[in-house]
C-alpha cells in the first residue's frame, strides 16, 4: 500500500512539474540533436527510470530467491 502511495505522489509531482515547464528545449546526445517539449522529455526520463528500476528489482529478486530442485521420482 505504501508503494502505491509513493508512486501516486511521484506521478503527481512529475505531472505538475511537466505542465508548468512545457516549453520546447533542444536535446543533444552524441550526434543527434532534436527539439522536444520539456514535459515529454521529463515524462520519458521518469518512465525509463521506472522501467529500469522495476527490471533491476525483478532481476535481483529472482537471483536471490532459492531455486527449487526437481525430484526424479
Amino acid at each position: 500500500m505504501i508503494a502505491v502511495i509513493i508512486v501516486l505522489i511521484i506521478i503527481s509531482v512529475v505531472t505538475v512539474f511537466s505542465v508548468q515547464n512545457a516549453l520546447p528545449v533542444i536535446i543533444t546526445f552524441l550526434f543527434w540533436k532534436f527539439e522536444a517539449s520539456l514535459a515529454i522529455i521529463l515524462f520519458l526520463s521518469v518512465l525509463a527510470g521506472a522501467v529500469i528500476g522495476v527490471s533491476a528489482a525483478s532481476f535481483f529478486r529472482m537471483k536471490s530467491s532459492p531455486k527449487k530442485q526437481h525430484s526424479t521420482d
